[in-house]
Formats: C-alpha cells, sequence, structure tokens
C-alpha cells in the first residue's frame, strides 16, 4: 500500500476516533482496536520521552520522526481532529432527533468489538475471566454513576484532562463521559471549546481548552506506558479486561431510554419532568422499547435492530477487509 493510501485510511481511522470522542459511552479507543492501530498507537504516543533528545543529537530530525511514528501520528491526529469537530456539531443533531437510531448503531458497533477483542485473547485462564468480570463491574458502575457538580477552577480543569484523555485510550471509556461524570462537559466541550473558542475566540476560554489540553498530553503519555507495559507482560488478561469494560459500557448506550437528570442553560443541574427541555441530559434510565413508546415517544423497533446489525456487522467487515 502507497504511503499516500496510508496517510487516507490511518486519517479516516481518526476521524472515526475523533467522532465517538463526541459521544457519551462511546470510545476512541474501541474505534483504534476494530481497525487494528491500538497497540500501534500506545507505541507512537509512548516514544514521547526525554530518549528522543538523544535521538536528535544522534540522527537529527529524521531519527526522532521516525522513533515517533511521525507520519501515522500526523494522519491518525489530523483525522481525530476532523472528526471531533464533525461530531460536535453533526452527532450532536442526529442525537438529538434520531437518538434511538444512534444508539442502536453503535450498541451493535460495541458488541460487535467486545466480540472482536475477546477473540484475541489465546489462552482463557482464571485470571483472564477475572479481568474480564472486574472490567464489566467497573465500567457498569461508572456509567450508572451520579455527575459531580464540576468546578472552573484551572487545576481542576487539568486533571480534567488527564482522566478524559486516559478514558479515551480505553476501550469500553468514554473521555466526553467522563467529563459528563466530573461535571465538566457543558464547560469544556460547548462553553470554553464550541461557543468559547471556535465561535467567538474568547482568551478566557483559549486558556482554559490549553489547560485542558495540557492535561490531555501528560495523560496521554503517561497512560499509554502503562498500557504498552501490560500489553507486554499481561495481553490476554488486558485484552480481558478491555473486553468487559466493553461489556459494562453497553449499559450506557442502550437505544430506548429516558432523562431524568439534566442541565440548564445556566449549567444547573434538575430533575427531568416528562415535556421538559433541558441544554444537556446528564443522566438516564433505560426503557423497554414498549415503554419508551408510551413514555418519550416511537421506539422505531425495526429501524433500530437494523442499525444494530449495521453496526456489527461494520467490525467484522473492516477485520475481513484488513483494514490495518
Amino acid at each position: 500500500m502507497s504511503s499516500k493510501n496510508n496517510f487516507v485510511f490511518n486519517a479516516l481511522k481518526g476521524m472515526g476516533m475523533g467522532i465517538a470522542e463526541v459521544i457519551p459511552g462511546v470510545s476512541g479507543g474501541t474505534i483504534a482496536f476494530i481497525t487494528g492501530i491500538y497497540e500501534t498507537l500506545l507505541n507512537s504516543i509512548k516514544a514521547f520521552s526525554l530518549a528522543l533528545l538523544t535521538d536528535f543529537k544522534n540522527g537529527g530530525f529524521k531519527a526522532v520522526w521516525s522513533k515517533i511514528n511521525g507520519n501515522f501520528l500526523v494522519s491518525l491526529m489530523s483525522g481525530m481532529v476532523l472528526g471531533f469537530l464533525v461530531g460536535l456539531f453533526l452527532i450532536g443533531y442526529l442525537l438529538e432527533n434520531h437518538p434511538v437510531l444512534v444508539w442502536s448503531f453503535f450498541f451493535g458497533l460495541i458488541i460487535a468489538s467486545a466480540v472482536y477483542v475477546a477473540k484475541q485473547i489465546t489462552k482463557w485462564r482464571v485470571i483472564e475471566i477475572i479481568g474480564l468480570v472486574i472490567g464489566a463491574i467497573f465500567a457498569y458502575f461508572i456509567t450508572i454513576a451520579t455527575p459531580a457538580s464540576g468546578s472552573e477552577n484551572l487545576l481542576y480543569v487539568f486533571v480534567c484532562g488527564i482522566i478524559a484523555i486516559s478514558a479515551l485510550i480505553l476501550p469500553g471509556l468514554s473521555g466526553s463521559f467522563m467529563l459528563l461524570l466530573l461535571g465538566m462537559y457543558q464547560f469544556i466541550l460547548h462553553d470554553s471549546l464550541k461557543e468559547g473558542l471556535l465561535k467567538n475566540f474568547n482568551t478566557d476560554s483559549l486558556l482554559v481548552v490549553s489547560v485542558f489540553g495540557l492535561g490531555c498530553i501528560i495523560g496521554l503519555t503517561t497512560f499509554a506506558r502503562l498500557l504498552s507495559w501490560t500489553f507486554k507482560n499481561y495481553k490476554n488478561t488486558t485484552l480481558a479486561v478491555l473486553t468487559g469494560f466493553m461489556i459494562g459500557s453497553l449499559n450506557k448506550i442502550w437505544p430506548w431510554r429516558k432523562g431524568i437528570l439534566g442541565m440548564d442553560e445556566s449549567g444547573k443541574l434538575v430533575e427531568i419532568v416528562k415535556g421538559m427541555e433541558v441544554d444537556k441530559i446528564i443522566k438516564e434510565v433505560n426503557l423497554l422499547p414498549a415503554q419508551y413508546g408510551l413514555e418519550v415517544g416511537s421506539p422505531h423497533v425495526l429501524g433500530a435492530i437494523a442499525c444494530m446489525l449495521i453496526g456489527f456487522v461494520m467490525v467484522f467487515a473492516l477485520e475481513k477487509l484488513g483494514f490495518e
């Protein structure tokens, strides 16, 4: 495959990761895994260290670029930025107008992803089973946790960047959902990034986004080293835990649910009663399709099943096509 094709394919994978990270409950790490770039991404991130100074001294910029797999990172990150911006505006619209169908697609995709990751485990022992169960329980309890109130303190913003980016590279855990739990989704992604920086270029918003970004950089390089080490020394157990994360996260992306806790335009948490409109839904309860039809609106059962199947088949189609 030509380097040009590699660049385009990696950019498309990055777009998928960027779009996924806008959706609470869907992880960019999952997309990286099913497109075959997960360990490559970890190793590229891990390469950022003080050792690069020695590489630069001995071989110049070319040696550093090779060490960090620069072409791969540039193509992937370019796609991620574009995907994130598309997701920030487009996915919000789709979730608002066609929530059941969108969540159904991702529900099928995550089920298939869990199967795909589990298939990579070469030997199932007691430790792998325990890891699977612990990962599933951990992810499930994250999905039902009550969000914090949040804070505009820059130190808290920095810590949120570390946590959110760590969730980004864990299949089954969503960076945007972690921001919801930390009470910072509205302040960082909507108020500071979308409204403050992208639309109005507010300098205060630039500071917030920069501090958050610094936290992301530190969290990413640190956590990537930890994950890379576990893959090298305990690969089967790590894969089992990641499979558990995906299974546990399914509770968050069940297609039929209604909001019970929301955030108004001022950022205040409010209980949602029927007919109430809120700026952001923070907490939801899962419903059966029939209940959803009575309490919320059309459950679109056939359409939902079709979208689930599309999401499910897509994962294995990528595997068959060798999209790596």
